[in-house]
């Protein structure tokens, strides 16, 4: 009998919230839900429920490290997603460990700067260890206010396509002011605008979690980088639509 499953493996690199509406107990559920199996290494453990962030308790880097070379003991991961993490240069360090393992490894960056309950994990960010860090990565894919920090004083357009040249980088719209949503793709071959109407009485927790885990999971089952995109927005619809709540349900049947 085989230890691993054969479906796709896909690793998330996170912190917990214990109200399993963010960080890697939603993500494992996005990753189940869409078809492929996901492992994970806590990056911090936090104190949290649905409405309200008190604090994050950072696991120290040795630690981290250990829980990520125990696993690539077995498995050789191809798709990376990380997201809440201490500091960059912990960062750096983690994709820097991932690529020695694999060269080819498409690594998705989440980068949560801010919880939903406004609580500021980063306000500030040294440029040219982005720049280092990001030239490293397959994705990037910040909401607009994580936008913002990464590329201050520039409007998304601008950018996006700062951003899209060290790596391909998708701006999510969920915070747009308007009646859209519409999040834009900066690739390599061009940039592509993922429209839909917004859903203001359908607020989730952990949507920015959701749409990267499942975007990384329909990259692991082959689509290509738009449609893993389009794919992941479709289901972040019927995440935000599955109640009124603040929590999501994941759907099995939709995929």
């Amino acid at each position: 009998m085989s230890a691993l499953p054969d479906s796709p493996i896909v690793l998330t690199i996170a912190g917990f919230d214990p109200s399993g509406c963010a960080g890697v107990l939603a993500d494992i559920k996005t990753f189940e839900a869409n078809g492929v199996h996901g492992m994970a290494v806590c990056t911090a453990n936090t104190e949290q429920n649905v409405g309200s962030f008190k604090k994050a308790n950072w696991i120290k880097r040795e630690e981290i490290t250990s829980q990520l070379n125990l696993l690539q003991q077995e498995v050789t991961f191809e798709f990376v997603k990380i997201a809440l993490i201490e500091n960059f240069e912990l960062l750096n360090n983690l994709v820097a460990e991932l690529i020695s393992r694999n060269p080819a490894v498409k690594i998705i960056w989440d980068p949560v700067c801010k919880a939903s309950a406004q609580f500021i994990f980063h306000s500030e960010i040294e440029k040219k260890l982005l720049e280092i860090v990001c030239a490293k990565l397959y994705l990037i894919t910040p909401n607009l206010e994580e936008q913002a920090i990464l590329a201050p004083g520039m409007e998304t357009e601008a950018a996006g396509k700062y951003l899209s040249q060290f790596c391909n980088t998708l701006v999510k719209g969920g915070h747009c002011t308007t009646g859209y949503s519409t999040d834009i793709l900066f690739a390599k071959d061009g940039v592509n605008y993922l429209e839909a109407e917004k859903l203001e009485d359908f607020s989730k927790r952990g949507t920015g979690c959701v749409l990267s885990s499942a975007i990384l999971a329909n990259l692991a089952k082959g689509e290509s980088l738009l449609q893993s995109c389009v794919n992941a927005k479709q289901y972040i619809y019927h995440y935000l639509t599955s109640n009124r709540s603040l929590v999501g349900m994941h759907s099995y049947e939709n995929q």
